[in-house]
Formats: structure tokens, sequence, C-alpha cells
């Protein structure tokens, strides 16, 4: 059945497929950390160990939310590894395996291109979709990201 809540049915495929791209870049994020997560070393190993786990688990979280977000809205959320990387504006690097700092410079850069993809999905959801609903709870994803960018530009400055 059809939510009927007041946005269209070509409005809300708009609003999903934008909150399909945040799932995809959540997912490929969330992998990203993790095998940061796995991978670090050096003289900082544990700490970053731990604040990458920190970090992978909130993106998982925020990962199950947004396919929920999608199926409140009536369609069912992609979630094969190739719906995701057909759909992401992350890119990954298979076969590599940086330094602590370059991790971290990767990690940041990510987190700040889902916060500018973020900031302009809320006024696309807002403005042109009318879903003031989508568009509080991508601002709550945004902060989350602008948080975990702050903490990450903490260990480069």
């Amino acid at each position: 059945m059809k939510p009927n809540i007041g946005i269209s049915e070509k409005q809300l495929k708009n609003v999903t497929n934008l909150l399909s791209v945040v799932l995809a870049d959540s997912v490929t994020l969330y992998t990203k950390t993790r095998k940061f997560h796995w991978n670090v070393n050096g003289e900082s190993f544990m700490e970053l160990h731990k604040l990458f786990e920190g970090q992978y688990k909130q993106l998982e979280e925020a990962i199950d939310e947004i396919a929920e977000r999608i199926n409140k809205l009536g369609i069912p959320a992609i979630g094969t590894m190739s719906e995701f990387a057909k759909l992401t504006q992350l890119k990954e690097s298979p076969g590599k395996y940086p330094s602590s700092k370059e991790m971290l410079k990767e990690l940041l850069r990510d987190h700040e291109t889902c916060i500018i993809a973020l900031r302009k999905g809320v006024d696309q959801c807002a403005d042109k979709y009318k879903d003031a609903g989508t568009a509080d709870f991508l601002t709550g994803l945004m902060e989350q990201h602008e948080t975990i960018a702050w903490t990450l530009r903490r260990y480069l400055a």
C-alpha cells in the first residue's frame, strides 16, 4: 500500500532516490572505515583503532535508519554491493593500505563529501520536494558527519 502523507508519488520517488545515494555513500564509508580499523598501525595504533571502531558503529546505525526512512516512504531500500557501488559518490582504493595519517585524511575528505551532499539534500527535500521529515532526518545525519569530520580534523592539525 502506498503512503498517503501529503507528498506526491513523484516527490517520494525523488526523495527516495536521494536517500538511496546517501545510503550508498554511508555503506561505502562504513566499509572503508572498517578496513582502516582492521589495518591501522603505528604509534597511535590503539587510539585510531578505537576511533575508527566508534565511527563505523555510528555509521552502521545510520545505515539502518536511512534504509528504514526509505521504507517509511513506501520504497524498498537497495541492499547489494553492486547497487551501492553504482550510486556512491565516494571513491574506493582496492589493494591500497595508506598510512594512518593518510587514512585520517581520506576519511575526512569522504565525510566532507557527505556533508556537502547532505546539505544540498536538506534544501532539496525542504524546498523542492516539500518533505520536511526527510529534510530534518538529513540534517541530523549531516550533524553526525560534521562531528566526525571535526574529530578527524583535530588529528590532522
